[in-house]
């Protein structure tokens, strides 16, 4: 069998995940100290692990209805009322297998072979391959330092074409912890309005920022809540990642077809991670700021810590990664991830696994005990004084 012929080119040419490539590295390292993975160091509230186990112990082990949990899908309604001021109805939730399968949902239903999906980079690695495999043209956009990752106006309206179908807005950002504040957004939608284009707003991290100004969603704007889709999920705010419960709501019209494709492809979410996900969002409020509290004691002292060193670091207002520039040493965002890895044992992603502006940068993850940023902030300036750069 030629498999190379048999495979679909579009598949063949997706590039690996280079988180993963370095956190498996790091894992034959018995005394390496990771910060390589975006996952909370906490753990499920214990109201939420309690809400699963007595789901199982009541039998509940059945599918759901495909788009979820009518009860849950209420409480989603109702969480985003609280929080972010967002209306939305059951019928406009589809509940999915964490906010990476909403992604895909949103993109399949939405781009035909040919139509441009414009992505701000640097930023989470699926938007890409799973724009490619839809037959759909990624369209890049580099934000930079000196903007602090945002995206502007400007750079928008300089990448739409007559063939643009989506704006992926994938803030609170990953890898960067930039955010868009509400006038930053109102540009954005500005330039938007008036046309045929749709924003899939990756709101995962929406609850982990920092500073006086909570998030602002794109939907919330005037004008933007029909052509938005906006993705959220479990996984970050209520550490619940090995959950694998995320969420889209959006226009009817389009969450009917997204679920659609969800129950083709995967039937429904998992029955005891919802009915555990419908106690977090009945009980877990407290939790959230909890962790939000410790992740923003966290931030302070790693992004102090990297600017004494000389990896100079812009102050991230959003998710729980920081985004300092290794230009100092003279390497490739992978020589100096290598190089500190086989060193000194730590892991860290190199900048150019979020896309090719990430060039020069690196992401750490500070979502781990402080001790363990500690001992990592000694090694990495040991690292940058062995060789030189300090």
């Amino acid at each position: 069998m030629n498999y190379d012929s048999i495979l679909a080119p579009a598949a063949k040419e997706m590039r690996p995940s280079g988180i993963r490539r370095f956190f498996d590295m790091a894992a034959e390292m018995p005394h390496c100290i990771s910060l390589g993975v975006g996952e909370p160091d906490f753990k499920t509230p214990w109201a939420v692990r309690d809400a699963g186990i007595r789901s199982l112990e009541q039998g509940r082990t059945k599918y759901t209805a495909n788009a979820g949990l009518m009860q849950l899908r209420q409480e989603i309604c109702r969480y985003l009322s609280r929080r972010f001021e967002l209306d939305y109805q059951p019928n406009e939730v589809v509940v999915t297998v964490g906010g990476s399968e909403a992604i895909d949902l949103c993109i399949r239903a939405l781009v035909q072979p040919g139509d441009e999906v414009i992505i701000p980079e640097p930023c989470f690695v699926c938007y890409e391959p799973i724009t490619q495999l839809t037959g759909g043209v990624p369209v890049h956009i580099a934000t930079k330092a000196e903007d602090d990752f945002r995206l502007t106006a400007d750079q928008l309206k300089a990448a739409i074409t007559p063939k643009t179908k989506l704006l992926v807005l994938p803030f609170p950002n990953n890898p960067t912890g930039g955010v868009m504040s509400a006038a930053d957004l109102e540009a954005i939608a500005e330039v938007l309005r008036g046309t045929d284009i749709m924003v899939l707003s990756d709101e995962i991290y929406s609850e982990l920022t920092y500073g006086l100004d909570r998030h602002v969603s794109i939907a919330s704007l005037p004008g933007m809540r029909e052509r938005t889709i906006v993705v959220n999920g479990f996984s970050k705010s209520y550490a619940m990642t090995g959950w694998r419960l995320g969420y889209a709501v959006g226009p009817q019209p389009i969450i009917k077809v997204m679920t659609k494709i969800h129950q083709s492809c995967i039937m429904s979410a998992p029955t005891t991670s919802q009915y555990a996900a419908i106690t977090a969002l009945r009980q877990c409020d407290d939790a959230i700021e909890t962790m939000r509290d410790e992740y923003n004691r966290r931030r302070r002292y790693v992004v102090k810590a990297l600017n004494e060193m000389g990896l100079t670091c812009f102050e991230p207002r959003g998710a729980f990664y920081v985004f300092p520039s290794i230009q100092i040493s003279g390497l490739t965002s992978e020589e100096f991830c290598e190089r500190l890895l086989h060193e000194k044992e730590i892991a860290i992603v190199p900048g150019d696994a979020f896309g090719s502006s990430g060039e020069g940068f690196a992401r750490i993850s500070y979502a781990y005990s402080v001790e363990h940023l500690e001992t990592a902030m000694r090694r990495i300036r040991a690292f940058l004084e062995d060789n030189g750069w300090r």
